[in-house]
């Protein structure tokens, strides 16, 4: 039997970037993870873009990952949102806000696969590919049973963590139930090259069918993150790349020029997913095993780095006070301290779907207008611009 401080499940990015962050702490680490390296490199979700808050840069720079990615990842100096065939439209500016950049975007696998590196650069020791299959706790541990090829281990801990994602089987496994709107909507995911410079500006477009979003990446093409009604999307996956540029190109517009395919395209259904709660006996769970929100604003990975951050942060405390890691209030503590970020940033992009998917003129006319006040208001611009940054929830 083998015996850790803490049991990380997940190799993916929440996984390993709390592994980085209590790497120089003296606490003894475990990774288990379900697919072989070669497997998460080569996973479609690999090809999404993530925008990354201001923020969560400086996060990413305290565990020194950033240091190491930043080339790769191309600057939003500029946001525009726009509601498709009305007049209101609110641009945001780096440099109005005297900041470098509003964030940055980056392709997930470029961050995953740096992020793994640095970890095997670590003492954590790393176990995959492998399976839990149970779980049992007491006063003291938390047994975590696995299997590996044909071997079945036993490992200890004082604390279990499940970062495994959106089908967390930690969160199954400790029977934490889940709250799930479904929105009845798809993404269609690619990359497209534009014959007009995007100059760094990120677009937010909203229409009756879903926003529409382009982020800015490198060599002038940006990522598309479209999301239609789950029939809609279907048709799109299945029509000629001739017929999906066109679509694309009149939802869109021709500010950016013509449009052209440098990516294939993918689709993801999309839902709110929310866990009843996050705790449980000497377990908690983190990231997308938590939260998966609608990618309208962007949020997912900042939210659930914030997650990693804050619970880093607390076990270093509780270590360095000889407390036991495990312990029902600290946990409760956390949980509770994670609420109102959550609550936030989940009704945030839920208020966001609701308002600006549905065309009912009166609804329509006032969110136009609030657009067009909001572009004419410093102070509302300024609020807004820290929020897209992630700054008004770390502050």
């Amino acid at each position: 039997m083998q015996d850790y401080d803490l049991i990380i499940v997940g190799g993916g990015l929440a996984g390993n970037c709390l592994a980085l962050a209590l790497k120089d702490t003296g606490l003894t680490c475990a990774i288990i993870e379900a697919n072989t390296p070669e497997q998460l490199a080569n996973s479609p979700a690999g090809d999404r873009a993530l925008a990354l808050a201001a923020g969560t840069v400086k996060q990413l720079e305290d565990l020194g990952v950033w240091q190491g990615i930043s080339h790769a990842a191309t600057a939003i100096k500029n946001i525009h949102i726009s509601d498709r065939g009305h007049f209101g439209k609110t641009r945001l500016s780096a440099e109005k806000e005297h900041v470098d950049a509003l964030g940055y975007v980056i392709t997930a696998r470029d961050l995953e696969t740096h992020v793994a590196q640095r970890v095997t650069q670590t003492n954590t020791v790393q176990i995959c590919p492998a399976r839990v299959v149970g779980l049992a706790s007491d006063a003291d541990k938390i047994c975590v049973s696995i299997q590996q090829g044909d071997e079945s281990i036993t490992l200890t801990a004082k604390l279990l963590i499940g970062a495994d994602g959106g089908q967390s089987s930690i969160r199954k496994l400790l029977n934490i139930a889940q709250q799930i709107t479904e929105y009845g909507q798809t993404a269609l995911v690619t990359t497209v090259k534009s014959t007009l410079a995007h100059k760094n500006t990120a677009f937010e477009r909203f229409t009756t069918s879903g926003p529409l979003a382009l982020l800015p990446t490198a060599n002038n093409q940006c990522a598309v993150v479209w999301t239609r009604s789950t029939d809609d999307a279907q048709a799109l996956m299945q029509s000629s790349e001739a017929d999906f540029l066109a679509e694309l190109q009149q939802c869109f517009g021709y500010k950016l020029g013509k449009l052209s395919l440098t990516a294939p395209r993918r689709s993801f259904p999309l839902s709110l997913i929310r866990a009843e709660k996050m705790r449980a006996n000497r377990a908690v769970i983190i990231g997308n095993a938590v939260h998966q929100l609608h990618p309208v604003a962007g949020q997912g990975f900042n939210l659930g780095l914030r997650d990693v951050m804050q619970l880093a942060d607390r076990l270093i405390s509780q270590h360095q006070a000889a407390k036991d890691i495990g312990a029902d209030d600290f946990l409760t503590e956390y949980s509770v301290a994670r609420q109102k970020d959550h609550d936030l940033v989940i009704n945030f992009t839920n208020n966001v779907i609701r308002i600006f998917s549905n065309d009912w003129l009166p609804l329509a006319a006032a969110r136009n207008v609030g657009l067009t006040l909001l572009d004419h208001i410093p102070k509302a611009k300024s609020l807004l611009s820290r929020y897209a940054m992630g700054l008004e929830q770390t502050d």
